[in-house]
């Protein structure tokens, strides 16, 4: 037996010897390849970024860096930049020198017909640029293909109608004289629901307006595939909260197909400065709505979150909807849609709003002023103005000086007291909402808006605009999907416009909604 394992001994140890060194080499030819492999994939990309073929992301997001969607490249955006300055359009809305906002770089703003659901907004408005560029771009953004602007006022100017005309997919018809005759001929002017509203002055105007601009907005939104149809002012903005993605689309994509209309309640902005210039990029806080609050909450904080104003927000607090785009669609007012056939099936949502930037700067005051011809009285304004704080804040524009309406206005508007704040915060009356400011200045500080403006120009000769100015009153109309007034008293007038002047004069409906004040306290002492 000793013999027997001694002699299995030298056995097992000539075979370890042999096996050793075989596998030391594996080893070590293992190791060899681990280490030559990531340097060789090191060197074959350093090579690729050094001959083009590759972008460093540090270089991409940097502030030299031009590469940005809708912008000229890098030699023609800086000489148009410069050239452009003279307008004053070109500083307000210019870059900065700091970093660009790295999300939106490789956007395409031009995406067509890529987008679904397909999503238009249709406004009438007499803002600027400084106002109507961010609104339009912001909800680029979150989805929104296709914009229709009833333009009047600074809107309809030469220098601010040429840029809203060269953006993709915006829509811009003017006020004149064949619009006013082709809406005159309109099927509302013979139906109940908006009568109450007809032939005052003012907001009451206005919101006739809207509502005539709304219907041709649905004529035009059918014939270029829309499915759904929003309609926003230029100092409000949709904030889709409750999206992964902070995407409209994705917000109505989501809605049941027995759904008519979504329902955005609104937030109101709340001020900390008076001095504000910006109101996209420079405000933050808002006061919430009411259906986005617990009862408790909402009539537990009610005086200190309206701070002796006349209502818990300074104007409307009924939201705006969205309407799938349907037969028989009809606006019923500012804010809803109908539809001639049924009682439409709407839904609210309850995370998503409309954030409306009320009187946010100290101009608005005069501005609202100057807009309206009525006497600065009490019994006169009533006439004018559907709310309360608007018919006392155009009073205090007509008859204060400067230094009463700034005080009254910090009062009133400005919310300058921290401490009530953040007490409000807590309680959450007021919230902050940063995406839209984040958005809107990354969008400026990358050049998008700058450089619409200097595309435009180049675009469109002087000699080329000035002829174009000349003949607006056909050309305009016609290209706008306005109808000429030669063609409306004949048989031959589009299928369009009989889809919108046709009419039933039996028909009676339910009134429009006008701007409504959230509930007050009397509501509550009700419903006790």
């Amino acid at each position: 037996m000793a013999g027997l394992h001694s002699s299995s001994r030298p056995i097992n140890s000539s075979s370890s010897s042999s096996t050793s060194p075989s596998q030391q080499v594996f080893n070590s030819r293992l190791f060899l390849l681990l280490t030559l492999l990531p340097l060789t994939l090191a060197c074959f990309a350093f090579v690729l970024q050094w001959r083009g073929g590759l972008t460093d992301p540090i270089t991409r997001w940097s502030p030299d860096s031009d590469q940005f969607p809708g912008m000229l490249p890098r030699t023609t955006h800086s000489s148009l930049h410069t050239s452009g300055s003279g307008s004053g359009c070109v500083d307000i809305l210019g870059r900065s020198h700091s970093p660009s906002f790295p999300y939106y770089k490789d956007w395409k703003f031009d995406f067509g017909s890529d987008l679904r659901p397909k999503i238009c907004i249709t406004t009438s408005t007499s803002a600027g640029l400084e106002q109507i560029l961010p609104w339009i771009f912001y909800h680029k953004v979150t989805g929104v293909s296709t914009f229709f602007l009833f333009v009047e006022g600074k809107a309809a100017s030469s220098n601010v109608s040429k840029v809203l005309e060269s953006i993709s997919g915006v829509k811009v018809i003017y006020r004149t004289r064949e619009l006013e005759e082709q809406q005159a001929k309109s099927r509302i002017w013979n139906e109940t629901w908006l009568a109450s509203f007809f032939y005052k002055p003012c907001n009451y105007e206005l919101f006739v307006k809207q509502s005539l601009n709304m219907e041709m907005a649905i004529v035009m939104a059918r014939e270029v595939g829309m499915k759904w149809i929003i309609h926003l002012d230029t100092d409000e903005l949709l904030h889709p909260a409750g999206t992964q993605e902070y995407s409209l689309r994705q917000l109505l994509s989501d809605v049941p197909s027995n759904v008519d209309m979504v329902v955005f309640p609104n937030y109101e902005s709340s001020v900390e400065r008076d001095d504000i210039k910006e109101p996209f990029s420079e405000v933050s806080m808002f006061k919430k709505n009411y259906d986005h609050l617990p009862k408790d909450v909402y009539f537990g904080n009610y005086k200190e979150a309206t701070r002796g104003n006349p209502n818990y927000f300074l104007t409307y607090g009924n939201g705006k909807s969205a309407a799938r785009i349907q037969d028989h669609l009809r606006p019923n007012g500012a804010h809803r849609w109908h539809n001639y056939m049924k009682s439409p099936n709407e839904i609210k949502l309850d995370e998503a709003a409309v954030l409306h930037y009320t009187y946010p700067k100290f101009s608005d005051l005069t501005s609202r002023r100057d807009r309206c011809g009525c006497k600065p009285t009490k019994e006169d304004v009533k006439r004018c103005f559907m709310l309360e704080f608007d018919r006392a804040a155009f009073i205090i524009a007509s008859t204060a000086t400067e230094d009463e309406m700034r005080r009254w206005y910090r009062e009133r508007i400005v919310w300058t007291d921290k401490t009530m704040n953040l007490k409000l915060l807590r309680k959450g009356i007021l919230t902050r909402i940063y995406a839209p400011m984040v958005i809107i200045q990354g969008l400026r500080e990358s050049g998008v808006f700058s450089s619409v403006i200097a595309s435009a120009e180049i675009t469109l000769s002087k000699d080329k605009f000035l002829s174009s100015v000349e003949s607006s009153n056909t050309t305009r109309a016609q290209n706008s999907g306005i109808i000429s007034s030669r063609k409306i008293g004949d048989k031959s007038k589009s299928q369009a416009a009989r889809r919108v002047l046709e009419f039933n004069d039996d028909t009676t409906y339910t009134s429009a909604i006008p701007p409504q004040s959230p509930p007050g306290l009397d509501e509550l002492h009700n419903d006790t």
